[in-house]
């Protein structure tokens, strides 16, 4: 079953809508991070797609991740509760609720506005090229495993 296609606009419009539904006092059903953290974690996913501030990994860490992570990041199974996650996206600073809310709305509008075409073969930051069901994998499950950890 395919997941729901997150470079449509109704898709997008319907995960920007639960995102509007968090307020700073959401809390999470499971997991360590709060509501700020959680956002900024997820942004981290577009930082590495349109702001090239994460360092890729080398040859060899590439190709391990490619040969055991990439299938279960951009496979259709969703991922469990507290599921490991990369270093990069560990946040464990304070974050501005409302700064990294709309930073992630505008990174989710910027993918959809430019389309599944658009990523289609585009290289990942830890994968090397993805083809835009495995873009649409990675990007919304990523982000309705968030959604539903803070209950929306």
């Amino acid at each position: 079953m395919a997941l729901p296609n997150l470079f449509t606009q109704k898709v997008c419009s319907d995960v920007v809508a639960r995102i509007q539904k968090l307020s700073k006092d959401s809390q999470p059903q499971w997991g360590k991070m709060n509501v700020a953290q959680m956002l900024a974690h997820c942004n981290v996913s577009y930082e590495m797609i349109y702001d090239q501030i994460h360092p890729k990994p080398g040859a060899f860490k590439r190709f391990l991740l490619k040969s055991f992570i990439k299938g279960k990041v951009v496979g259709e199974q969703g991922y469990g509760k507290n599921s490991p996650t990369a270093p990069q996206f560990i946040i464990k600073d304070s974050r501005e609720f409302d700064k990294e809310k709309q930073r992630l709305i505008a990174y989710l509008n910027r993918t959809q506005e430019l389309g599944e075409t658009h990523f289609d073969g585009k290289e990942s930051h830890s994968f090397g090229p993805l083809n835009k069901e495995e873009w649409n994998n990675m990007l919304y499950k990523h982000i309705n495993h968030h959604l539903t950890q803070f209950g929306v």
